[in-house]
């Protein structure tokens, strides 16, 4: 059967879904800048160090939610199993990517003491959600251990590449509160509890806090052109973490679909924190454009929500003719986001262009979608 637009799927769920997120971020630099344009913000989008925080934010949030994933892999299929070997092959991939930029601002030699401190940390973290998986106390507590000596050595690190633009305490008590939060998210994974997709989610939003502070030090050391904490710079970081978070969640909302089934209590509680996610994207909008456009596009994002979990469920169900429904009703959504898009912009933002991008969205999240499906459901 002829789908309206071609999923794109290798198999792989965890890259798959790291593909898509990935793809979104190239949309929230082209969303931001048209819409700073017709919007008049200061500052400029595309700045050297609007980049550096954007790039920060995206790797920063990412991180927390490919741990995530890792973790929920260990407790699904298994510490042992292909599943979670993949889900940590997407999590280190992210890992030299933030090395890759560090190495960018500081040095090859700084890229390589960056990494090995990054990739320890998360060991320590996989072996807390291990200790938590059983609930052992003692584990748990030589996991802290071992973070909270990881926090001292990265405040030092990110002292010295700023040259004092960023005080060692100061990202140290940031790098505690990653700590707190991401560990009370793996808590309520392994408590089963509804509030983990919600715990998770305040993981994510913390980083990209972080990346902020981070950035702004980094570009100051660097004597980066733009501004870090200008208009058009916020909206771009907004954007980047709104729609990266999108993909995330949603990846995260279908596999629960999958494993518990949509009636499910895990599938409503994910569908929960997916949905806080796009009341955040729409607030945004309004911000910029009035309260009529954000409940316009809101009401536009959370039908094309509903067409992917159709696309799943009819995946999940083997149900082609259901697919090619779903693909078809995410095609049409395309053109009236693009119409949006054009409107709120004052024309920055062509219709076509918008339209054409958000097909590569629904091709990218809807190859994930298939990849969930062979991993779970075959």
């Amino acid at each position: 059967m002829d789908f309206a637009i071609e999923t794109k799927s290798t198999g792989n769920p965890f890259a798959d879904t790291k593909t898509a997120a990935n793809h979104v971020e190239g949309s929230a630099k082209v969303l931001s800048g048209g819409i700073a344009a017709g919007a008049g913000l200061n500052g400029d989008t595309t700045s050297e160090a609007a980049e550096l925080r954007a790039v920060l934010s995206g790797l920063l949030q990412e991180h927390v939610y490919l741990a995530g994933y890792t973790v929920d892999a260990a407790y699904s299929f298994g510490p042992d199993s292909g599943e979670f070997d993949l889900a940590a092959e997407a999590l280190d991939t992210n890992s030299v990517e933030l090395a890759d930029v560090i190495g960018d601002a500081a040095g090859s030699e700084k890229r390589e003491e960056f990494l090995t401190l990054w990739r320890d940390h998360i060991g320590f973290f996989v072996d807390y959600a291990l200790a938590a998986a059983e609930d052992d106390d003692e584990g748990r507590q030589s996991a802290l251990d071992d973070l909270n000596g990881y926090t001292d050595g990265a405040g030092q690190f990110f002292e010295d590449i700023s040259a004092g633009e960023l005080p060692a305490d100061a990202v140290t008590d940031s790098l505690d509160v990653h700590i707190d939060t991401l560990s009370g998210a793996i808590d309520s994974f392994a408590a089963g509890d509804a509030s983990a997709f919600d715990d998770l989610k305040a993981a994510g939003d913390h980083v990209v806090g972080s990346a902020g502070v981070l950035s702004g030090g980094l570009a100051a050391a660097l004597d980066l052109n733009g501004d870090t904490e200008s208009e058009a710079s916020e909206l771009r970081t907004g954007l980047t973490a709104g729609l990266q978070e999108h993909v995330y969640l949603a990846g995260i909302t279908v596999k629960n679909g999958y494993a518990a089934g949509l009636e499910s209590g895990e599938f409503e509680a994910a569908a929960g924190t997916l949905d806080t996610n796009s009341v955040q994207l729409a607030d945004a909008i309004g911000e910029l454009a009035g309260d009529e456009n954000r409940n316009a596009f809101l009401s536009l994002w959370r039908d094309h929500i509903g067409f992917f979990v159709d696309y799943a469920a009819a995946t999940a169900g083997n149900d082609e003719q259901g697919q090619a429904d779903a693909i078809g009703d995410l095609d049409g959504y395309t053109d009236s986001a693009g119409g949006f898009f054009e409107d709120i912009s004052g024309g920055e933002l062509p219709a076509d262009a918008v339209s054409d991008n958000l097909v590569e969205h629904i091709a990218t999240l809807g190859g994930a979608i298939d990849s969930l499906d062979a991993a779970i459901n075959q």
